[in-house]
C-alpha cells in the first residue's frame, strides 16, 4: 500500500491508484465533471485540479498516480483558484437557459457553478450554438450547446456498451458530440448517457419538459422485465410515475439500467390501460363492479368444475408477476383440485420438471469470468444487464463462446460464435463434450465425431480458473432442453465450472420455487393447449399471443375454452376472455421477485391504483374466499411472501439446497422438430408491448419485421 497525505490526514491506497481514488477513500470530495468510477479515465475537464507539493502547477486528481509521501491539498488557495479558472471557461460557452432546463435541480455543473463559478462573466463574445441531433426516439440532443465536452457519453458506450455511437468531431471550440452519418443511437443501454450527462446536453425524449426534478417524489422499485432484479427509483408527480432511473446495487446492477426498464413506465398511463372489471354478454364488453365480475368467475368456474371435473380448469401465469400473486393463484387452482398449473409459457418440453432452475452463482461473478460457453441466449437483447458484465470480463481477458443459429451482434469480442440449426444444439453441444473428452482422457457422455472448431473452444474452456457454462432463453424453451442441460452439467464438470440458466423473465426463479408449474398428472402450458380437456383458463399477465407458445393458434385454442378469465392491467385478450379484472402493475402494488441469482427482492407500491385496479393478490385472495378454498385467509401481503417463501428475507439469495440445474435425462441426439420461441427485447411482456418510444426504437421495428413481435 502507498500512503499518502491528503488534507493533512493520512491515506493509504493501492499502488497505482490515483489521487481521485485516494479522496473516494477519504471521503473528500473534489470536483470534478469528466470523472466516473465505472469509466476509464479521460482527464480533459481539468475540474479536478489539485495542489501536490513539489509539483510545479496544479495536477488533475483524477489522472495524478499516487507516489509514497506525496502530500496533496485538495483546499488551499492554489486548488480553488486553479478550480475557479476552469469553471470561467467552462462556462465560457454554456447557455444561461437553466431555468428551462431538464437537468436543472441535478446539474453537476450547476452545483459545482454555486461554489467555483463567478457572478458575472469577462467574456463579451457571442456564445457558439451547436445544431440539434435526432439520434432516435429515447435520447434528446436538442440542445448539445449544453455539452462540456466530458466525453462520459463516449465512453459509456465503448466501455460499458460496448458500442461507439457518439464521438467527438473537430477541435476547439467546433467540438461537437455526435453520431456519425446521420446514423442513430440504438443501444439497449443508451438511456444510462442521460445519468451520467453532468448537464443538460443529453436528456430524456419521453421525459422533456414534462416535471422538474424537485416536484416529484422517489420511491425505491425493482424491474419487472428480466431476471437481472434491477433496482429501480421510480419518480412520482401527482400519482403518476413520470420517470424511471436506476438505483444503485453494485451486487445486482451496478448504477445501470436497460432501456427497457427506464421507458416502460410509459404504458402505465397508456389509454389501453384497464380501470374497470368488465364483462362480455352477448359479444358485448360491459362495465361492472367488482362484486359482480367475481360472482361471475366463482359460479363459472365452480360450475365448469361441476360439470367436466377439477382437471377441466387450467391456470397459465405469465412469470413477470409477483412471488406472491403466483404463490395465491396456484394455490387457487389446486384448492379447485386442478394441478393444470405452469408459468412455463414458451417451453416445447412437456416433460414435468420440478427442480428449481437457476443461474448457478451471482450475477457479481459474471464481471470476473476467465471462461465462459453461452447456449442459445441473444445475450445483448435477452439480457442486457448480463451482456453488460460478461462485456466486462471480455475486458480482462476472458474468453468467451457461444452457441446459436445465427452469428449475432453482442457488442464484445467472442472467443467463438458457433452456429448451428436450433434443431441440431443436443449434437453440437455432444460434439463439444467429445472434444473436451478427448482432451481430458476420459469417456464421453456421448460418443460422436468432433471436428477442430470444437477442439478449439475445449482447449479454451479447460484453460482459466473461473468458468460457466450458461444456457438461454432459446436453450430453455428447446424441445430437447434437458438433453441440452445434461450434456452443459458434463461439460461444466470436466472443465470445473458453473452450469446454470440465464433465466428469462423478473421472477421465473420466484415462480418455480412457489410451485407454479404441473403437478402429478397436471398438464403444461403445451399440454394443454394440446389437449380438449380444459375447459376453463385462468390467465394471469398473460396474452397468449404474445406470450404463449404458438402465439396466435395458443390463442384460438384457448379461446374455445367455456370461461376465459383474464388478469391484466391492460385491455388484453379482448377477442378471447369473457371476463376482464383489472389487475396493478407493479408500481401500484406491493410485491417480491426472485432474480436469475434466487435473490429475493421486495418493493413497495410507488402510486395509487388506477381507477378500480386492484393488487392482483387481493383479487385472487377474495376468489378463493368466495369459493370456500381453504389457504386464503391473508390480510396483507406480507403474510403472503412469509407463507410463501419461509426464512427468506429481502435482499437475501434464497437457500441453494433448493435450487438445482441438475439433470439425469440421458442424452438424445434426435433432431428436434420445433422452432425456438423467445420474445424480442421490446416484445417480452405486457409493459414493454405498449411502451410508445420503445416502439419505435430500431430493434422493435427490426422484430416486427423479421416477424418476431408475436411468440
Amino acid at each position: 500500500m502507498v500512503e499518502i497525505e491528503l488534507d493533512g490526514k493520512k491515506v493509504e491506497i493501492a499502488p497505482g491508484s490515483m489521487i481521485m481514488h485516494a479522496a473516494e477513500k477519504a471521503g473528500t470530495y473534489i470536483p470534478h465533471f469528466c470523472y466516473h468510477k465505472k469509466l476509464s479515465i479521460a482527464a480533459n475537464c481539468r475540474m479536478c485540479l489539485v495542489d501536490v507539493e513539489k509539483a510545479p502547477k496544479p495536477m488533475p486528481a483524477c489522472a495524478t498516480p499516487v507516489t509514497q509521501g506525496m502530500i496533496v491539498r485538495t483546499k488551499s488557495d492554489k486548488a480553488i483558484k486553479a478550480q475557479k479558472s476552469v469553471m470561467e471557461f467552462l462556462l465560457i460557452n454554456h447557455p444561461l437557459d437553466c431555468p428551462i432546463c431538464d437537468q436543472g435541480g441535478e446539474c453537476q455543473l450547476q452545483d459545482l457553478a454555486v461554489g467555483y463559478g463567478g457572478s458575472s462573466s469577462r467574456y463579451d463574445e457571442e456564445k457558439r450554438v451547436v445544431p440539434h441531433k435526432d439520434v432516435g426516439p429515447l435520447i434528446s440532443m436538442e440542445e448539445m450547446s449544453r455539452c462540456i465536452h466530458c466525453t462520459r457519453c463516449v465512453r459509456f458506450g465503448q466501455e460499458v456498451a460496448g458500442a461507439m455511437e457518439l464521438g467527438m468531431s473537430h477541435r476547439g471550440e467546433h467540438s461537437e458530440i455526435q453520431t456519425f452519418v446521420g446514423a442513430t443511437v440504438d443501444s439497449e443501454l443508451s438511456g444510462n448517457m442521460i445519468d451520467i450527462c453532468p448537464v443538460g446536453a443529453l436528456t430524456s425524449k419521453p421525459f422533456r419538459y414534462s416535471a422538474r426534478t424537485w416536484e416529484m417524489s422517489r420511491r425505491k422499485s425493482v424491474s419487472p422485465h428480466d431476471s437481472s432484479g434491477a433496482n429501480l427509483v421510480v419518480q412520482v408527480k401527482n400519482h403518476q410515475v413520470m420517470r424511471v432511473v436506476p438505483f444503485e446495487n453494485e451486487a445486482v446492477n451496478e448504477c445501470w439500467i436497460a432501456d427497457r426498464d427506464r421507458y416502460s413506465y410509459e404504458a402505465l398511463n397508456g389509454d389501453d390501460r384497464l380501470t374497470q372489471p368488465m364483462l362480455k354478454q352477448g359479444g358485448v364488453w360491459q362495465e361492472v363492479d367488482w362484486q359482480t365480475a367475481l360472482e361471475y368467475v366463482a359460479n363459472g368456474l365452480a360450475d365448469v368444475k361441476a360439470e367436466h371435473g377439477a382437471n377441466s380448469i387450467g391456470l397459465l401465469a405469465s412469470p413477470h408477476s409477483t412471488v406472491e400473486e403466483l404463490f395465491l393463484a396456484a394455490g387457487l387452482a389446486r384448492g379447485l383440485g386442478s394441478e393444470n398449473v405452469d408459468h412455463k409459457l414458451r417451453h416445447s418440453s412437456c416433460a414435468p420438471v420440478s427442480a428449481v432452475r437457476w443461474l448457478g452463482r451471482s450475477i457479481e461473478s459474471l464481471s470476473h469470468l476467465d471462461r465462459a460457453l453461452v447456449v442459445g441466449s441473444n445475450l445483448r437483447k435477452d439480457h442486457p444487464l448480463f451482456a453488460l458484465r460478461i462485456r466486462q470480463s471480455i475486458r480482462k481477458g476472458a474468453q468467451v463462446h457461444a452457441l446459436g443459429e445465427a452469428v449475432q451482434d453482442w457488442a464484445m469480442p467472442l472467443a467463438s460464435f458457433n452456429t448451428e440449426r436450433y434443431q441440431t444444439w443436443v449434437s453440437a453441444l455432444a460434439q463439444l463434450a467429445q472434444a473436451v473428452a478427448e482432451q481430458k482422457g476420459v469417456g464421453s457422455p456421448v460418443l460422436c465425431q468432433t471436428n477442430d472448431a470444437w477442439r478449439a473452444v475445449a482447449t479454451s474452456l479447460l484453460s482459466g480458473q473461473n468458468k460457466a457454462v450458461l444456457l438461454g432463453n432459446a436453450a430453455a424453451h428447446h424441445q430437447k432442453s434437458e438433453s441440452l442441460l445434461a450434456l452443459a452439467n458434463w461439460i461444466a464438470g470436466q472443465i470445473g465450472g458453473t452450469v446454470g440458466y440465464l433465466t428469462e423473465a423478473a421472477n421465473t426463479v420466484g415462480a418455480a420455487l412457489v410451485g407454479v408449474q404441473p403437478g402429478v398428472d397436471g398438464l403444461s402450458t403445451s399440454a394443454m393447449l394440446e389437449s380438449d380437456r380444459v375447459k376453463a383458463f385462468l390467465l394471469l399477465n398473460v396474452e397468449p399471443t404474445h406470450d404463449v407458445r404458438g402465439g396466435s393458434r395458443a390463442s384460438t385454442v384457448i379461446g374455445r375454452a367455456d370461461l376465459v378469465v383474464t388478469l391484466s392491467p391492460f385491455k388484453a385478450n379482448m377477442d378471447i376472455s369473457d371476463v376482464l379484472l383489472p389487475i396493478a402493475p407493479f408500481t401500484e402494488t406491493a410485491g417480491s421477485f426472485v432474480s436469475a441469482e434466487a435473490r429475493l427482492q421486495s418493493f413497495h407500491a410507488v402510486v395509487k391504483p388506477r381507477g378500480e385496479t386492484r393488487p392482483a393478490w387481493k383479487v385472487i385472495r377474495v376468489l378463493g374466499s368466495m369459493l370456500s378454498l381453504p389457504g386464503m385467509e391473508f390480510s396483507s401481503v406480507t403474510e403472503v411472501l412469509a407463507a410463501a417463501l419461509p426464512g427468506v428475507a429481502s435482499g437475501q439469495c434464497v437457500d441453494s439446497t433448493r435450487l438445482s440445474n441438475f439433470s439425469a435425462v440421458a442424452t438424445d441426439l434426435e433432431v428436434a422438430t420445433d422452432r425456438p420461441c423467445t420474445a424480442s427485447i421490446y416484445q417480452l411482456d405486457s409493459l414493454v408491448r405498449r411502451a410508445a418510444s420503445l416502439q419505435l426504437t430500431a430493434d422493435a421495428r427490426a422484430a416486427v419485421h423479421s416477424g418476431e413481435a408475436s411468440a
